[in-house]
């Protein structure tokens, strides 16, 4: 792949504005309290789908790395996630049973840090969604892991459970780096950890890296992508770091002039495109990497990849439930997310058996713009006669509205629309959500609001 062609910095300048990172459309800006339990029971019942991917959250972290912006509760007590295991029983056992006639063909563990339950801890919560939901016998297992309050023995009994993809959060291997943004760990062990999961039998292993965090540098930040390289994993999720201190207390300790500015930021991120895609992994939509030969990049050639509240996935034919504080469900045509206060979410599973808080049932038109959307985002293309086919209706009247927002793009020789496409042209693929921005309806009342994170 000619990466080049990704980095016309004047073209980068000119569009580099806040954005939705388009996990879902209508965004979670749209979601509303009036959103209720018998719209999603009703969602369930009308879903076309029969097969499920579970999301459970695990709200946990042993220590607070100052850039992130996940919802996490921080303690040293590991007892805290027995109380909220118990919890997590209930909404189980009030949920499964609308979801009888599923079956269950993925399952993903995030947080937080899901690596911070105990070995008996884990098993129990494994045990518990096996018990109580219809598992495939071939099933996606994977769980996000911090690398730096775990043994090498966990490998082996997250395998025994059924696990076989792990990803692994290693932002930065620089010390400076991991000091200032309070996450030190060893990547002597990391690298050791990995090794050991690929000889149990993991079939896939994903690490995260960021780049414009504080203290970075095109030497130091070029030596982890080397390192990222002679770990060989599968698949790189490569985030831009969203510096939002207004809304993350958190980041309020790293100083803005710690920060790389735009330019170097830009540079930082054409090195590690650069270098990963010379390095033979796939560039995967707009933040991801995968080796040839992975599902991801296999769904990406075949235009079937698929995007959700878990980013890239495969798995686009199934209804998304979520359990646990803050997770988001996708059933049929709507969207639900539960509370996202941990105090709130025992109350709700005391009085009501759920922790169901806000959501939006998807009309028609949501439909229609978030399939052209998703299929932008994912695989660049889209075919103006299926949408037609599918929703009966002609693409270019219905969208009359919208379309001329395109031409800017045209004119740059980022976008090619004629009457049975519209291309993505390579040059533009990290101002995909720029483009996709011109069939979101709903943009206009949040235009000039910093309510997304810059798509650069």
């Amino acid at each position: 792949m000619q990466t080049s062609q990704f980095f016309d910095e004047n073209l980068l300048n000119k569009y580099n504005t806040a954005g939705p990172r388009y996990t879902s459309y209508p965004t979670a800006l749209e979601f509303h309290n009036e959103f209720s339990q018998s719209d999603l029971i009703q969602a369930i019942e009308q879903s076309p789908n029969r097969e499920l991917s579970l999301y459970v959250h695990i709200p946990f972290c042993h220590s607070l790395c100052y850039y992130c912006g996940c919802n996490k509760v921080i303690t040293r007590h590991r007892s805290k996630a027995d109380t909220y295991l118990e919890y997590l029983a209930e909404e189980i056992a009030s949920r499964a049973p609308l979801f009888k006639d599923y079956t269950i063909k993925q399952l993903h563990w995030g947080g937080g840090t899901p690596s911070f339950l105990t070995h008996e801890q884990i098993t129990k919560l494994v045990n518990l969604l096996k018990q109580k939901f219809n598992f495939a016998e071939h099933v996606e297992m994977s769980i996000e892991i911090d690398p730096r309050e775990i043994e090498l023995d966990l490998a082996e009994h997250l395998y025994s459970l059924g696990f076989n993809r792990l990803s692994i959060g290693v932002q930065d291997i620089d010390e400076k780096v991991q000091k200032t943004i309070n996450r030190v760990q060893s990547t002597a062990f990391i690298e050791t950890f990995i090794a050991h999961a690929k000889r149990i039998g993991f079939k896939s292993i994903n690490i995260d890296l960021i780049y414009g965090l504080p203290h970075q540098t095109m030497d130091t930040f070029s030596r982890t992508l080397d390192k990222a390289k002679e770990m060989d994993v599968d698949r790189i999720s490569l985030f831009s770091y969203a510096h939002l201190p207004s809304r993350f207390a958190a980041q309020r300790k790293l100083r803005d002039e710690w920060l790389p500015s735009v330019n170097q930021k830009f540079a930082l991120m054409r090195l590690a495109i650069e270098k990963l895609c010379d390095y033979s992994y796939e560039f995967i939509g707009m933040d991801h990497f995968a080796k040839p030969n992975d599902e991801l990049s296999v769904a990406q050639k075949n235009g079937t990849l698929h995007r959700n509240f878990q980013g890239y996935t495969t798995k686009g034919d199934c209804d998304l439930l979520g359990l646990g504080v803050s997770s988001i469900s996708d059933i049929g045509h709507v969207y639900s997310q539960n509370v996202k206060d941990l105090k709130t979410y025992y109350h709700a599973i005391e009085t009501e058996k759920h922790a169901l808080e806000k959501g939006v049932s998807l009309t028609k038109d949501d439909v229609i713009r978030g399939e052209v959307i998703r299929e932008l985002m994912c695989n660049l293309f889209l075919n103006k006669q299926t949408i037609n086919e599918k929703y009966a209706i002609d693409f270019d009247q219905y969208f009359a509205d919208d379309l001329p927002l395109l031409n800017t793009f045209i004119d740059d020789g980022l976008v090619s629309n004629n009457s049975e496409t519209i291309q993505i042209n390579q040059k533009a693929r990290l101002l995909v959500r720029n483009i996709c921005m011109t069939f979101d309806i709903y943009m206009k009342k949040h235009i000039n609001q910093q309510r997304f994170s810059r798509v650069i």
